[in-house]
């Protein structure tokens, strides 16, 4: 290989959303969504007539944190499923990005009357958390290697264009 050829870059995020580890993720993630749906509007329903006041507002405190996290995740995992697939462009995926905010879903604040709450609300809630960690390490390590792509193949700026230009001009005089 001659010395000046460029290296060869890998297309992580292809190869990250095509792996086993991706699949697995977006799998339980998709099926919790379905799964707190579920139980939101069946027996998650039922659970709630039982509780006390505090614990009904506890309840549907704890379920709104609980969808508006579910929602970003999967908002995540889509966005990076069609990435992978080359099925959007950077502007839109800059776009998407930002309509995204993975750090402000996490475990909330203790609610009075979280102690009322149903077990299966619970075990959801802690699964759902569970998965948030795991997104937010993927995401993470995502970005440190989009910033390595950023340093490794810097965008060519318009000044240093026009001064190769300049200099192809004067080259070819002399």
């Amino acid at each position: 290989m001659p010395s000046h050829a460029s290296p060869v870059t890998v297309d992580f995020m292809s190869r990250f959303t095509a792996s086993e580890q991706f699949d697995k993720v977006f799998r339980e993630g998709m099926g919790l969504v379905e799964e707190t749906a579920n139980y939101l509007d069946g027996p998650g329903r039922q659970d709630a007539r039982l509780l006390d006041r505090h614990g009904a507002v506890a309840y549907a405190t704890e379920s709104m944190r609980l969808t508006t996290r579910l929602m970003q995740l999967a908002s995540w995992l889509l966005l990076q499923r069609a990435i992978g697939a080359g099925e959007m462009n950077k502007d839109e995926v800059r776009k998407e990005r930002h309509r995204i905010s993975l750090a402000d879903i996490g475990r909330g604040k203790p609610l009075n009357g979280s102690e009322q709450l149903p077990l299966a609300l619970n075990d959801i809630i802690e699964r759902s958390l569970s998965l948030h960690q795991r997104v937010l390490k993927f995401d993470a390590m995502l970005n440190m290697q989009a910033k390595a792509d950023v340093v490794a193949n810097p965008s060519p700026s318009p000044v240093s264009s026009q001064l190769d230009r300049l200099a192809a001009v004067f080259g070819a005089r002399s």
